[in-house]
């Protein structure tokens, strides 16, 4: 494989990797809330919770 595809394949993977990020802050937006943004909400919190018990 040429440099030139090796840097691009490795920008393009660093762009991939930044776009996935874990842990991400994301604003919650009860205007704009359907139900599945509810149930990811109630889903969360309870992980938290579970989180928070296990330390």
């Amino acid at each position: 494989m040429s440099e030139h595809k090796q840097d691009a394949k490795r920008s393009y993977s660093a762009k991939l990797s930044k776009s996935i990020g874990h842990n991400e802050d994301v604003e919650f937006s009860e205007e704009l809330a359907d139900q599945e943004d509810w149930e990811a909400l109630e889903r969360s919190e309870r992980a938290d919770r579970r989180q928070q018990q296990r330390r």
